[in-house]
């Protein structure tokens, strides 16, 4: 047999209302739709439902016997659906984000305590890795979502900012440019820096900002972590240009760091593919995060730095 759910529905407003028109009304359908529902319904059945007259509409036998079971039948579904309907608006599960390291300090705990306040159905994970390996999750479905520095290839991908990161100068207390409140970009040209390395979502954007001011360092080492870059910095390797996200400075440590002018900075944003639906939880998290967006400064620098 081959029946709609519409026809159905159809049928069971005429039966409990006893004619076309106040059906019509009852499912928002025009009063031809409705017979033409209950005609087809017939045909599929292969029986006779209602008994139309000029003046009324009355179900025959076979219509008495399907309409209370069809209405419980229906009600059941509609219990079902509503059940399921619930279910996604408690927002129970396990989400997954990949963060890069030094977002993964900086702006994960505020997105995990604001989850467990919010969601504490939610179980959020967050997956720890470099720019390279957080967008590769992002593009194979690993995870629901990132944050993410803001990707130079963005193919298939849907982009939201979430936040601004600065990048500032760190070198050693004894560093010519140490006593200065500022550094210009333009005071790095040919200058020994330690920086991180091509893995990271930061070392192309400060690679661009070079060329556009015209700086060409001499790079000593490329790290993969700022902490590692901090432990060169202090062995005097050579000083480093790193997002403010990688403040505040190891304690006790001989480096201070000073806000690079012009200002330059990377753009932290949501990632996640363009072709793949949100679960519930994750779209919640995913707004959740969208609402909490930040703009970050470096901490203030000490007048002992």
């Amino acid at each position: 047999m081959n029946y709609t759910l519409r026809q159905l529905r159809v049928f069971l407003a005429v039966a409990n209302s006893g004619g076309f028109s106040r059906a019509a009304d009852a499912v928002g359908l025009t009063q031809p739709a409705v017979s033409r529902g209950v005609a087809e319904l017939e045909d599929a059945l292969g029986v006779r439902l209602l008994d139309r007259t000029t003046r009324e509409v009355v179900l025959t036998e076979a219509g008495h016997a399907l309409a209370p079971a069809l209405e419980r039948l229906l009600g059941q579904l509609d219990d079902t659906l509503e059940e399921t309907r619930q279910l996604g608006e408690r927002y129970r599960g396990r989400v997954v984000i990949a963060g890069a390291p030094t977002i993964s300090a900086r702006l994960m705990p505020l997105y995990v305590a604001a989850c467990a306040a919010q969601y504490p159905e939610i179980r959020l994970t967050v997956r720890d890795n470099v720019q390279a390996d957080g967008l590769e999750q992002v593009r194979a479905g690993a995870v629901d979502f990132g944050v993410l520095i803001d990707p130079l290839v963005r193919d298939g991908l849907l982009v939201v900012p979430v936040a601004t990161d600065p990048f500032c100068f760190v070198c050693r207390r004894d560093h010519p440019l140490a006593q200065a409140d500022s550094v210009p970009w333009s005071a790095l040209h040919g200058l020994r820096l330690v920086l991180l390395d091509f893995a990271s979502g930061s070392r192309p954007l400060i690679d661009r900002v070079f060329g556009r001011h015209g700086v060409a360092p001499q790079v000593v080492q490329e790290l993969g972590h700022s902490a590692s870059v901090f432990g060169m910095v202090e062995a005097g390797i050579g000083a480093s240009v790193l997002p403010s996200f990688s403040l505040p400075l190891p304690a006790a440590s001989p480096l201070v760091w000073r806000p690079l002018v012009p200002r330059e900075e990377r753009s932290i944003v949501m990632v996640r593919r363009e072709d793949r639906s949100l679960s519930p939880a994750a779209a919640a998290v995913w707004e959740l995060v969208r609402r909490l967006t930040v703009r970050a400064e470096a901490p203030a620098v000490s007048a002992a730095a």
